[in-house]
């Protein structure tokens, strides 16, 4: 069994379909990790108690959750599953000495410094410049979102929700997919088609558009049928959403200074592969104007490293103790 470092210290990475759950070796890094789906359990602390039994009935002191949500305070309410609770209650339930509640995508922020060049794949753009800042962005379950900044010998995470940014428009197609979608929904967040459960109601909606007959199908099968390109009207939902994506990602990039790279993660875009590279995503992250220069040298990248928001949440001890 792998060596677990005393005192042994839990991280998670919660989302809103899968909860992974990691035990930190004696080298500060994640181990024992097991993957668990929140719909198979009540709350997060019968999910974490069945992770601990299932690995040796093993009792952590410290903890770090990395939660996609906002932490705005010690009640914690996701947004995209039924789970809540208090992180003093937690805390007390689990007999933890500490316990740190997190944005998971403040978490993935923080494991970029740490991910090795063979774990990413770059998109378009220069060389990152070094301790300039980064930018995060990934659709899943839903929209995550964060930010990266030098704070002296320090990584200092931003946290936030830019997913549930105002989606625009960049050409008169997409005027009238988020026309339509405004009728339906009202605000129209970037989240609402950048995401899984966006990518099916980007699918019906582009086939309405196009008066074509649309069967319900899952966002993995969409993909699917894309890049095998057997289905016209799946390679143009995953082609509008590429693009799409690339104007949030560019927004991003714009708004944070990130000339240290945007990084890609989430559950979608790793399985696109080449079909992402090829698509208008990068023409459409640079299509800023007067900024195309500025934004044609920033680098993006598509993380494939195995579970990075349980690298970032590890690192947390290490910051915390760092600022202390």
């Amino acid at each position: 069994m792998t060596d677990i470092c005393l005192p042994i210290r839990l991280v998670a990475d919660i989302g809103g379909t899968h909860a992974r759950f990691a035990l930190l070796d004696a080298d500060g890094k994640p181990a024992l990790v097991q993957v668990l789906k929140c719909a198979d359990y009540p709350d997060i602390g019968a999910a974490i108690t069945t992770y601990l039994a299932r690995v040796g009935d093993i009792k952590p002191v410290a903890a770090v959750i990395a939660i996609a949500n906002p932490v705005t305070g010690d009640h914690v309410a996701m947004t995209n599953h039924h789970w809540s609770f208090s992180t003093q209650a937690l805390q007390a339930r689990l007999g933890l000495e500490s316990l740190l509640v997190v944005n998971d995508f403040a978490a993935l922020a923080m494991s970029l410094p740490s991910l090795a060049q063979h774990e990413l794949v770059q998109i378009g753009g220069g060389v990152a410049v070094p301790d300039e800042p980064v930018g995060v962005i990934g659709p899943g379950t839903g929209l995550g979102v964060a930010g990266l900044v030098k704070a002296g010998a320090f990584w200092q995470p931003l946290a936030g929700e830019g997913g549930h940014v105002t989606l625009a428009a960049a050409n008169d197609f997409e005027s009238d997919i988020i026309l339509a979608l405004r009728h339906r929904f009202g605000h129209v967040s970037a989240e609402r088609i950048l995401s899984g459960p966006g990518l099916s109601i980007l699918r019906e909606t582009v086939g309405a558009l196009l008066q074509e007959a649309v069967e319900p199908i899952s966002s993995a099968e969409i993909t699917h049928r894309a890049i095998d390109g057997e289905d016209a009207l799946c390679v143009e939902t995953v082609t509008v959403f590429c693009a799409m994506l690339g104007t949030v990602a560019g927004n991003l990039a714009l708004t944070l200074g990130a000339r240290g790279g945007i990084y890609l993660s989430g559950g979608i875009l790793p399985q696109l592969g080449a079909f992402l590279a090829q698509s208008p995503f990068r023409s459409r992250f640079e299509e800023k104007g007067r900024f195309a220069s500025y934004l044609a040298g920033i680098p993006c990248y598509v993380i494939h490293a195995d579970q990075p928001a349980l690298i970032g949440a590890s690192r947390y001890f290490e910051y915390c103790e760092g600022a202390n």
